[in-house]
């Protein structure tokens, strides 16, 4: 045995045995253990029996497929924002870093419209849309924990109930006028559609235990706690905006000029009034207030 090997043996062992486990019988299953293959690793037959259609529609694999492609994209997300939120200490290097890491995926998605907006023919996407009903990506849960774990709660509100709300708010309340309830209820009368209905039954409480969860540690807080010398840093600015632009303006537009190749004049599958629910300017949904110019944030969304 050569020196290196004893040196990686010893290694093991103080491994094993600061966790309270005898080091031989972890070397023994070493010796029964098959290799590593890729499909043993990446699991892809799992992955691609997930795609199963509802019509005889070709192009639907295609929107079935985006799709899930996007959600693996939001779980990444998450994974590189969490590592943020539960870090002790952060410094303006890793900070930055992170923010790249997740506007590239969010660049990724901008950029991806188009396998989707040019990928399928309308007139096949006109017969399958009718079998999602009332089924819409405004459902995505993971989409909606990275708006809950990029910003502050009043961030995320309507613009025209944030008057009435601030922290002493119950997480119920604050809830319930969240920017895209107004994709789903009536606000004169309270009535929510099916599509509203569906998405809290399956989430409601996993979204209020998030909305504490975050409460402290979403990007915002998290960049906020940071020393002055710190927060003052270009590189981590200019990563804060880019990212802040990229989901509330690039992303959405991207997804706005795809529906409406698709959808035209018509509703969303969900029932809502996608053009005013989904336009930066109605919405003025900006994850980082104060990184912006009263300019920029007066023209939020404008000329698009």
């Amino acid at each position: 045995m050569t020196n290196e090997q004893e040196k990686l043996i010893e290694r093991i062992s103080e491994k094993y045995v600061a966790i309270n486990q005898n080091p031989n019988v972890h070397l023994e299953g070493l010796v029964h253990a098959n290799p590593i293959t890729y499909w043993d690793y990446i699991m892809p037959e799992a992955l691609l029996g997930l795609q199963i259609q509802r019509t005889t529609c070709p192009d639907e694999m295609v929107f079935i497929m985006y799709h899930q492609i996007n959600e693996l994209l939001f779980k990444m997300i998450l994974w590189e924002i969490d590592q943020v939120s539960q870090s002790e200490q952060i410094e303006a290097a890793f900070f930055t870093e992170k923010l790249r890491r997740i506007s590239r995926y969010f660049d990724m998605l901008s950029t991806s419209f188009d396998i989707m907006g040019d990928g399928m023919e309308v007139e096949q996407y006109m017969k399958f849309r009718n079998t999602l009903t009332p089924a819409s990506g405004f459902q995505s849960a993971q989409y909606r924990m990275i708006e809950f774990a990029s910003t502050e709660l009043i961030n995320l509100i309507d613009f025209r109930f944030r008057a009435t709300i601030d922290r002493n708010t119950p997480y119920a309340h604050a809830f319930e006028h969240l920017y895209w309830q107004a994709a789903g209820k009536d606000f004169k009368t309270g009535q929510k559609n099916t599509l509203l209905v569906n998405f809290e039954k399956k989430y409601k409480n996993m979204f209020l235990d998030k909305m504490e969860g975050y409460n402290t540690s979403n990007m915002w807080t998290r960049f906020k706690q940071l020393p002055e010398e710190v927060r003052q840093d270009a590189a981590l600015i200019k990563a804060m905006r880019h990212y802040d632009y990229t989901v509330n303006v690039s992303w959405v537009m991207a997804h706005y000029h795809a529906a409406g190749k698709y959808i035209g004049g018509g509703e969303a599958t969900g029932g809502s009034d996608w053009r005013k629910y989904m336009l930066p300017k109605y919405q003025r949904r900006i994850f980082f207030p104060e990184l912006w110019s009263e300019e920029e944030l007066k023209n939020w969304g404008e000329n698009l």
